[in-house]
């Protein structure tokens, strides 16, 4: 078993109007001694921003802004722009993030030089009907019934004049091209789907019909095991290691107390990302200590960035959709302990 050390929570919600609701799931940069954290801030009415501050190692706070890094701007994020995640690729940083209209929830992306101004390039997930994605990935094969099972169907009442949209969330890039090209996961509940693309602008509606009609070739991670069983999501942005990428991800099960949010692993061939080399067959982080247990929602884990020190891997996670906490381990013992669990298969 691997030694997890619960650092505590170390981002709370504050008297400042644009966060006075909530802070949760945090996208994290590290440069050297500083980790950057991009964090959802959530005001009365659940409406959400992009917070930022920064840490001096892996847990000191040393700067925190009283103002919003990034605000709606469009009718696709009227009502929030929430869990970001970021990564730099050459000299871009690329941050993506659910926007959310009151309605339908999809992955965007913004793009930096300087983490200080960023480009929104829109929506960048399909933007289809739920039944339009449906006639195309069963055109060819067989459709888990959980697709339609988990099909949102939010605020439409509210909101009568919205179309309502496949929701595709949790969008993470790889740190890095694989092959000259960019690979992104995302979710469409309840499976881990990737993508892959020369260019961002080749994400076009030809190229999410064609995906779509190939929709199991793009599924890299199913549910597997009971902790995961209802559905899983991506956390962190891959991690790059000698047996694989790393993927931490968050595994969501279904209980007579509602839904339990765990942080979950597995490794990711390095040069096929398509291809699961091993997975943890028990929860990596589950809700355990009051601020996990009790919040906005309850018994929640939800993994979304990393730092490392040394050995040490520090993965920072939303705490019952209140609080930012964190939990730390050795990344070698993580892999190993991966390794044992490898499939036979491969």
């Amino acid at each position: 078993m691997i030694t997890i050390k619960k650092e505590g929570v170390i981002l709370k919600k504050t008297a400042n109007s644009f966060e006075n609701e909530a802070v949760s799931n945090p996208g994290i940069l590290q440069n050297g001694n500083t980790v950057h954290i991009f964090y959802r801030a959530v005001r009365k009415g659940n409406y959400s921003t992009i917070g930022y501050c920064q840490l001096d190692g892996p847990l000191k706070v040393v700067q925190r802004n009283e103002t919003p890094l990034l605000s709606p701007e469009f009718d696709y994020e009227s009502h929030g722009i929430e869990d970001p995640r970021i990564v730099k690729i050459d000299d871009i940083f690329y941050m993506t993030f659910s926007a959310y209209d009151g309605v339908n929830a999809m992955g965007a992306l913004a793009t930096s030089t300087d983490l200080i101004n960023f480009e929104r390039h829109g929506i960048i997930v399909p933007q289809v009907a739920f039944e339009e994605f449906k006639r195309f990935a069963e055109s060819n094969a067989h459709l888990n019934e959980k697709y339609e099972r988990f099909h949102v169907h939010n605020n439409i009442m509210n909101n009568p004049d919205k179309k309502m949209l496949l929701w595709d969330k949790n969008v993470i890039f790889f740190p890095r091209k694989i092959n000259e090209k960019f690979y992104f996961l995302h979710r469409i509940r309840p499976d881990i789907q990737l993508a892959c693309v020369k260019n961002i602008s080749d994400l076009t509606p030809a190229y999410w019909t064609d995906y779509f009609l190939h929709l199991n070739a793009n599924i890299v991670l199913c549910p597997k095991y009971e902790h995961e069983i209802s559905y899983i999501g991506g956390g962190c942005p891959p991690i790059e290691t000698s047996e694989g990428w790393l993927l931490i991800y968050h595994g969501v099960h279904d209980t007579a107390e509602g839904y339990v949010y765990s942080a979950c692993a597995a490794l990711l061939d390095i040069d096929n990302p398509t291809k699961e080399i091993a997975r943890l067959p028990y929860p990596l982080i589950k809700p355990e200590l009051s601020w996990e247990l009790t919040g906005d929602v309850n018994n929640v884990v939800f993994p979304t960035g990393t730092s490392l020190f040394d050995n040490t891997l520090y993965i920072y996670y939303g705490a019952a959709d209140n609080k930012i906490a964190c939990a730390s381990l050795s990344l070698q013992e993580l892999i190993a302990e991966l390794l044992l669990y490898k499939f036979k298969s491969l």
